[in-house]
């Protein structure tokens, strides 16, 4: 699912507000498994009118942004964070591009507070390739806090840049020699052990994962 698709904004409805697929079903009087089934096989592939009209309501956003028609305005508190059309590989590695966004998507502006406190430089990146699989998996959309970078390192996972070309890979600091240790969380891939931190450009660190992988551990 891409990300203005319906499908993928009521499933980051679900998960940001803490609800279940049965009880949102029931509540547009369907059967407890219709939202699921919607949402993971696309079936059906549009909500019914009706449907959509409850469900926007009680989650007080837009219609157009579960697939109503005309234009999805951001709800009035909501944030607009930048989507680069770059790719952070989880793979071999793609050249950075730091060219103007070419959309935004929408947050709430209390549950972005929650997550990132203050935070000014937050864009959402697409991951290349599938070395940080099962954690992100590739085409995973992921939000990445450009104030919380080198001058905050700790352990977690990060876009680097490296010889221009971006990575996202989970990143271990060694406190005493100064040092990185980048690794991959799929074991198929090296690791890259006591990496100078001179020799890293730390873009920002993630902070979550917008599309297919809801299993990014605590970073």
């Amino acid at each position: 699912m891409m990300a203005d698709d319906p499908r993928f904004m009521l499933e980051r409805l679900v998960r940001e507000r803490g609800e279940d697929y049965a009880s949102l079903s029931r509540l547009i009087g369907r059967n407890a498994a219709y939202v699921q089934q919607y949402i993971k096989r696309g079936t059906p592939k549009r909500l019914e009118e009706n449907d959509r009209r409850l469900l926007a309501r009680y989650f007080g956003v837009a219609e157009a942004l579960l697939g109503g028609r005309g234009e999805a305005p951001p709800p009035s508190d909501a944030v607009r964070v930048p989507r680069l059309d770059v790719g952070a590989s989880a793979g071999p590695g793609s050249v950075a591009d730091d060219g103007p966004p070419h959309s935004h998507i929408a947050f709430d502006a209390k549950w972005l507070r929650r997550l990132v406190g203050g935070a000014s430089k937050l864009s959402m990146i697409r991951v290349a390739g599938d070395s940080m699989e099962p954690t992100l998996a590739d085409g995973d959309e992921i939000l990445v806090d450009g104030d919380d970078a080198a001058g905050r390192l700790r352990d977690g996972i990060y876009v680097l840049r490296i010889d221009e070309a971006l990575l996202v890979k989970r990143v271990a600091l060694n406190p005493a020699g100064r040092s990185l240790s980048i690794s991959s969380d799929n074991s198929n891939y090296p690791g890259w052990p006591d990496c100078p931190l001179g020799s890293v450009d730390v873009v920002g660190r993630v902070v979550w994962p917008g599309a297919r992988s809801p299993n990014l551990r605590s970073t």
